[in-house]
């Protein structure tokens, strides 16, 4: 896929909504952080509109990170890249000597490159081996995940990650089948579920299998819990003022983003105090009302923001100590 051609979901509200964090002047150059790399278009537009700024920007993906690195390689020390997943964000910025940054941007979901490299197993839409690792290196697949898990782990998996009201049959049909051949390829799984599938769950949601697929995806690559772990870390480590955006794509990863925003936003002192003391008062301002979502624009220029959810905070104070 050519690199020129990707374009970074709602790429400039991003850069509209980091830009007073990373303009305002301060001592030392601002910090960046681009949580989830990937081809690097949206570190590329960060680098490039904010001159004096620094960027550290993390992925999982060994392929990405070393096509980011020619695209960023013209940047020269501005940019550090490191292999990592983002909750281990609090390790890195340790080991770089970073004690706080002014931006932290995630575009959570599976990166563009993975969904068109077909031997990766992300998309539905053409058959290609079961893996779905954001990093090959580790883990199990979700081949793995199919013909291991017992049925009960699976039912719960595709309801909590997929939302598949249709869990149990998926599962009995899937447990049937690898008994017979275990599974190793996407097609074949497709072909399962619209067979198991009675027909009016065919006629709603696009591609009866995108629901299975995306909760083998989060299962494979413990991207909630990852999610979990990464969003309050990532609010510890924003200097006062600074700001950070989240691309969601799905409501399971915005309703995460949406309560830990939320917690931080709100004044946490007992009821009936007539003064709030400084330490209860909210530690972050909530940049959005709600989710932003993509313009028809948006869309046009990226059919994959389609489902996108804008969600920005900025710090306005330290934590107590």
């Amino acid at each position: 896929m050519s690199q020129t051609r990707h374009v970074p979901v709602m790429l400039q509200r991003c850069l509209d909504m980091l830009a007073p964090a990373l303009e305002a002047p301060g001592p030392q150059p601002p910090v960046v952080v681009d949580c989830t790399l990937g081809l690097g278009g949206h570190s590329e537009a960060l680098l490039a509109a904010f001159p004096t700024a620094r960027l550290i920007a993390l992925d999982r993906d060994k392929e990405a990170l070393r096509l980011s690195g020619e695209r960023l390689a013209p940047y020269g020390d501005r940019a550090t890249l490191v292999h990592a997943v983002y909750d281990e964000l609090p390790e890195v910025l340790d080991r770089l000597g970073v004690p706080k940054v002014q931006g932290i941007l995630f575009d959570l979901g599976v990166s563009s490159m993975q969904l068109d490299e077909s031997d990766r197993g992300f998309a539905y839409a053409r058959d290609a081996p079961l893996d779905m690792r954001m990093d090959q290196t580790t883990g199990i697949s979700a081949a793995e995940v199919l013909n291991t898990y017992p049925p009960g782990e699976l039912v719960r998996i595709l309801r909590a990650y997929g939302e598949e009201k249709q869990a149990k049959r998926i599962v009995s049909a899937v447990v049937r089948e690898r008994e017979k051949e275990p599974f190793t390829n996407s097609a074949r799984l497709v072909e399962l579920i619209r067979e198991a599938l009675p027909q009016a769950a065919m006629r709603t949601g696009g591609n009866p299998a995108k629901r299975t697929f995306q909760a083998l995806r989060i299962e494979v690559n413990g991207e909630l819990t990852v999610l979990e772990r990464a969003i309050p870390a990532a609010v510890s480590a924003l200097a006062v003022g600074g700001r950070i955006a989240v691309l969601a794509y799905q409501s399971l990863e915005d309703r995460l983003v949406k309560q830990v925003f939320a917690a931080g936003a709100a004044n946490t002192a007992p009821p009936g105090l007539p003064v709030v003391p400084e330490r209860y008062q909210p530690r972050l301002k909530l940049l959005t009302r709600g989710a932003e979502l993509p313009t028809e624009e948006e869309v046009a220029e990226n059919r994959r923001a389609a489902p996108a959810r804008l969600r920005g905070v900025q710090r306005i104070r330290e934590d107590e100590r």
